[in-house]
């Protein structure tokens, strides 16, 4: 454990609701993990039976993620990552996708959901060189984000914001938006800012599914048009190919021919 871990606040399990699904706790069990419950996965199910792809789409996302990082590390020299709404603890987390390549890399974790809270010691597991830390904040709050992520990280060189599919579920585009900007206002010229998130105009079963899916009075998350995605990018200098489906950003060479799906993302580097 690093030092610069956040002890989990005792009482973190307890406040954990359980009687109904949660949008993180579904997710990690469309990637096969083990951090949910029943109600958890009878709805991930529901969900699945109704647009099977699904689950195609939460590990494309994840590849996404894996791909994206090693290529901040290893082709632009990163050494510094800003993870808001992390969501539960899987396989090839940031930090240990980023500390693969580079050992000495730190990591902020951010998410205000206390069941990842309750989890937050698995995150924090650090290569001795470098350093992880957990925030308990709210993508609602960036200054506050900024704040605590500065007792980990040096804001002033250049730091990689990620926001893996949290932003649909901002409801007001244009508030987004403007979360973007502040969380990105904090950081130094060179940083980058990491987005995939769910889109529209590319897969109208998955539209469908998940206009469903925001009626049954769960947390609702809102597919947004690629042009809208590609408006989180004003002003930055994008990465090569810029925003496209995920599979098909910088994919791995034994991956065959990748296909598109609703999920758009891509990399922005600040001027």
């Amino acid at each position: 454990m690093t030092d610069h871990a956040t002890t989990p606040e005792p009482a973190a399990k307890e406040k954990v609701d359980t009687s109904v699904p949660a949008s993180a706790r579904i997710w990690n069990y469309w990637l096969g993990g083990k951090d949910n419950y029943p109600v958890d996965e009878e709805a991930g199910d529901a969900y699945a039976g109704a647009f099977p792809g699904i689950v195609t789409i939460a590990r494309s996302s994840r590849a996404y993620l894996r791909r994206s990082i090693r290529y901040l590390v290893e082709v632009e020299g990163v050494r510094q990552f800003l993870d808001v709404g992390t969501g539960l603890p899987t396989a090839d987390n940031t930090h240990q996708v980023a500390q693969r390549s580079a050992p000495e890399s730190r990591i902020v974790y951010v998410d205000n959901d206390p069941m990842v809270l309750a989890h937050a010691r698995a995150l924090l597991y650090s290569a001795p060189e470098g350093a992880t830390a957990y925030v308990d904040a709210s993508l609602y709050e960036p200054e506050r984000i900024l704040e605590a992520a500065a007792r980990t990280l040096d804001l002033s060189k250049p730091t990689a914001l990620i926001l893996s599919g949290i932003l649909g579920h901002v409801g007001d585009y244009d508030q987004a938006r403007d979360l973007v900007r502040r969380l990105l206002a904090g950081l130094p010229s060179g940083s980058f800012l990491n987005i995939n998130d769910g889109s529209r105009g590319t897969d109208p079963d998955y539209e469908q599914a998940q206009d469903a899916y925001n009626e049954t009075g769960a947390v609702p998350y809102f597919l947004r048009p690629v042009d809208q995605i590609e408006g989180y990018f004003e002003g930055l200098d994008l990465v090569d190919p810029g925003i496209v489906s995920v599979p098909l950003w910088h994919p791995d060479e034994d991956a065959g021919t990748p296909k598109p799906i609703g999920q758009h993302g891509g990399l922005g580097r600040k001027p």
